[in-house]
């Protein structure tokens, strides 16, 4: 897999379809699971990814299991139609404060979907050579 990658942007129909951009949906594949994240948008994971989640979590110890919960009990199982689109579940598209313009971002062996403003706000805080220069100085690179 050679990472989900971009930003695209897009809006949801009135049936609550969102339009997935051909170069994630190589990587995503026709199936797979969306649910909410650490920050206020949805991550995307293919089957894949959603597999090595999963087996990460059943490694842990059942006390810290429980805590995984909320990935599981939010998430959405996604199937991508005929044109190209999912449809997002009302509770996700509400847990992400998403209404209809959208940012897709490829994060690596993730996809996130954020409100488009909102996705705005953190790309203008993130995208400064102060906090690239610290991405590669923690990645030693």
């Amino acid at each position: 897999m050679a990472g989900m990658t971009g930003v695209y942007r897009h809006t949801l129909d009135a049936k609550g379809r969102l339009f997935i951009p051909a170069k994630l949906r190589e990587e995503l594949g026709d199936t797979f699971f969306v649910t909410i994240s650490t920050e206020r948008c949805l991550t995307a994971y293919s089957m894949e990814s959603w597999d090595r989640l999963n087996e990460k979590i059943r490694e842990l110890p059942r006390s810290k299991q429980t805590k995984m919960r909320p990935l599981f009990s939010h998430a959405s199982k996604c199937e991508l139609d005929t044109q190209g689109r999912i449809l997002l579940p009302q509770a996700l598209r509400d847990f992400a404060k998403i209404e209809k313009n959208v940012a897709v971002v490829g994060a690596g062996d993730t996809t996130q979907l954020w409100d488009e403003a909102a996705w705005n706000e953190v790309d203008v805080l993130e995208t400064t050579p102060e906090n690239l220069a610290e991405v590669f100085t923690e990645l030693d690179f």
